[in-house]
């Protein structure tokens, strides 16, 4: 099932954060020298690592576990249903059969219907919700960056190396916190696209 996926992609996500952040800290011995005016930042990092974001994958996997439950009752329906038909296939009339067959089928599309209806809106508040955090980060960003003097910022998701003294990710996750320490949120339904 697709809901799996986004349950599965905020929990590796959990895992990616604190993978990435060993990885950082077993960097090079010797970082090289500070380039005067050349910073970085990691979107990921700000996104994964603030209390925000945080509370934004952790939202998501109850919502993802909200959606499974509402699913689950479907599934067994037509499981049931489906054991019965084949079953019960020598004993039951020839036009009943039928009518249950396409009773089940209905219900099957359905049921998909649901799943993928529930998956987009899954999908659309994830988006949602991530992008009202990097909102929030754009203007703590620009201030480290002009507080620091950079005059190049470069995004740490492309950088395999840098000087820690020229990441300014820490700095922005910190203001992150305080002026966004939390989110609090619904499953959204999906907007209706307008007919072209």
């Amino acid at each position: 099932m697709k809901l799996f996926a986004i349950g599965a992609f905020a929990i590796a996500s959990l895992a990616a954060s604190s993978a990435l952040a060993q990885t950082q800290a077993q960097g090079p011995q010797n970082p090289g020298p500070v380039l005067p005016g050349v910073c970085s930042v990691s979107g990921e990092q700000v996104l994964l690592g603030s209390s925000a974001g945080q509370a934004l994958q952790a939202r998501m996997v109850q919502l993802a576990q909200e959606v499974q439950g509402e699913i689950a009752p479907y599934a067994q329906q037509v499981q049931t249903e489906y054991q019965a038909l084949q079953q019960g296939a020598s004993t039951i009339p020839a036009d009943q059969l039928n009518q249950r067959r396409q009773a089940l089928q209905q219900r099957v599309q359905e049921a998909q219907q649901l799943e993928q209806t529930r998956d987009n809106e899954l999908r659309y508040t994830q988006s949602v919700q991530a992008k009202a955090i990097e909102d929030a980060a754009r203007p703590i960003i620009l201030a480290v960056y002009q507080e620091r003097g950079c005059g190049v910022l470069l995004r740490g998701e492309s950088i395999a190396y840098i000087n820690p003294a020229m990441d300014i990710t820490a700095a922005v996750v910190q203001r992150l916190n305080t002026a966004l320490p939390t989110v609090s949120f619904n499953r959204m339904p999906v907007p209706a696209q307008p007919q072209s």
